[in-house]
């Protein structure tokens, strides 16, 4: 197993390595950059897409002493102010070398320091990260605590009218993307133009500091309710029928058989038996789930809330072309999804040691 662990680790630098290379390449041919992005704010635009979009009424005039290859921002502007800020951002040396200089300071954890809020980038990962752990560990706590007696409960009633219309819910609840269910919620429950009983925005209220250790707690599951629910509600889908579907699996195999010929009870067949062997996929896949949900659908999530997260500072760093945050949670997320991957093998060999990666790599 120790060889299998090394082999895993050592495959995790090329594929980060390949990952950063890529992203880093595609955001070379698109358009704008942190020059751009802050020339617009200069020219009181408050956006590099704004500068794009209202060229059109443009004079046509160049002063910036460039031609009509000039980005339309930096027109007006002496171009001795275009390269002081090419300087500022280290956009004045060639793509390979800042390539290079980016991944170097990359291996030691070193990720600078953002353009345009000057915090360093770890620290504002740090700041947000409990948002979006708050959301990916609850949605992942209450999408096994509700799917897994699901499922079972489905493996047992196959073919019944509790499996076939439980199965017509939860793949309409699949089907619904999470932002549009979120709207939903806010519409119904948080004042939009029914009933006031969730708060519209943000994790805690105003005064939560002065509040009690119990009020607190209620005050913090009053704002994550919704929230939680919205990014929640495709994941039941997955996990119900990954449960049913194991547990039907174990329930053909011949040891289940021979238990029930012994005159085992039917309970202590299913529960006793097939239902610690038909868990481990489930279980061991937690992990992968959590991070799932930790990354993905996020930025929806966290802008209709206002919630301030990991999801929404990757989407005003993309918008605002704010280069060390882009990268460096790229990097960042990139080397957690990896390990986390290794850990979701780990966990399958501890749920279940007859599971050997290395004789079935052999």
């Amino acid at each position: 197993m120790g060889a299998y662990i090394l082999r895993r680790l050592l495959l995790i630098v090329p594929t980060l390595f390949g990952i950063m290379v890529i992203n880093f390449a595609l955001v070379q041919f698109v358009p704008g950059g942190p020059v751009e992005q802050m020339i617009a704010q200069m020219q009181g635009q408050g956006d590099v897409f704004e500068s794009f979009a209202g060229s059109g009424s443009d004079t046509g005039q160049d002063l910036s002493g460039g031609g009509n290859d000039q980005y339309l921002g930096a027109r007006g502007l002496p171009p001795e102010l275009i390269a002081e800020l090419e300087e500022q951002f280290g956009l004045d040396k060639p793509p390979l070398e800042r390539f290079f200089n980016m991944m170097w300071n990359y291996m030691r954890f070193d990720f600078g320091e953002s353009y345009f809020r000057k915090v360093e980038v770890l620290d504002l990962v740090l700041e947000k990260m409990p948002v979006s752990i708050s959301l990916g560990l609850w949605s992942t706590l209450i999408a096994y605590i509700v799917s897994i007696p699901l499922g079972v409960a489905k493996a047992v009633r196959d073919g019944s009218r509790f499996d076939t219309w439980t199965s017509g819910v939860i793949i309409v609840a699949y089907a619904i993307p999470a932002f549009l269910f979120a709207i939903m919620l806010l519409v119904l429950f948080a004042g939009g133009s029914y009933f006031q009983l969730f708060p519209l925005r943000g994790l805690t209220s105003d005064n939560f500091e002065q509040l009690s250790l119990l009020g607190k707690i209620v005050d913090y599951l009053w704002h994550i309710a919704l929230p939680v629910l919205a990014s929640t509600i495709s994941a039941f889908a997955t996990l119900t029928l990954l449960t049913k579907n194991s547990f039907l699996d174990e329930i053909k195999k011949h040891y289940v058989m021979t238990a029930r010929a012994k005159g085992l009870g039917e309970k202590r067949v299913l529960y006793g038996h097939v239902f610690r062997n038909a868990m481990l996929i489930v279980i061991a896949g937690f992990p992968a789930v959590f991070i799932g949900v930790f990354f993905g659908g996020s930025v929806l999530i966290e802008t209709i809330f206002s919630l301030d997260g990991l999801g929404r500072l990757g989407f005003e760093a993309a918008v605002g072309r704010d280069y060390p945050v882009m990268f460096g949670t790229l990097f960042l997320f990139g080397l957690i999804g990896l390990l986390v991957g290794l850990l979701s093998d780990l966990m399958y060999v501890l749920v279940d040691p007859r599971i050997d990666f290395e004789k079935r790599e052999g």
